[in-house]
């Protein structure tokens, strides 16, 4: 058998073993808060702060001109994933340009 198979099934026999009792597996426990809420007023600031048009900015997040218009009308929302990158760009600023994501001339 491949060193792969008997890898998962030596882990799935640790696994029932501590489901059984009869061993203790190290484990780590990971907080992670959940993303922030993001308004309008959040992402026109980060855009504008950036000094991305919509396009560029829809562009960086992958999501077209007419979602970003959206967002900063507070007709949608941005997804959770969305508010965790705007999170980070916006405690980062450097981080697009760093990324080569946007290079500004």
């Amino acid at each position: 058998m491949s060193k792969a198979f008997e890898s998962i099934m030596r882990g799935l026999e640790e696994v029932k073993a501590q489901t059984e009792g009869s061993i203790k597996l190290r484990t780590t426990v990971i907080e992670i808060e959940p993303p922030p809420e993001c308004d309008a007023r959040a992402v026109k600031t980060l855009r504008a702060d950036l000094k991305l048009t919509q396009t560029a900015f829809a562009n960086v997040f992958g999501v077209s001109k007419k979602t970003v218009e959206a967002w900063e009308a507070g007709r949608n929302i941005p997804n959770g994933s969305a508010c965790r990158l705007i999170e980070v760009i916006k405690k980062d600023k450097d981080l697009l340009e760093r990324e080569n994501i946007v290079a500004y001339s």
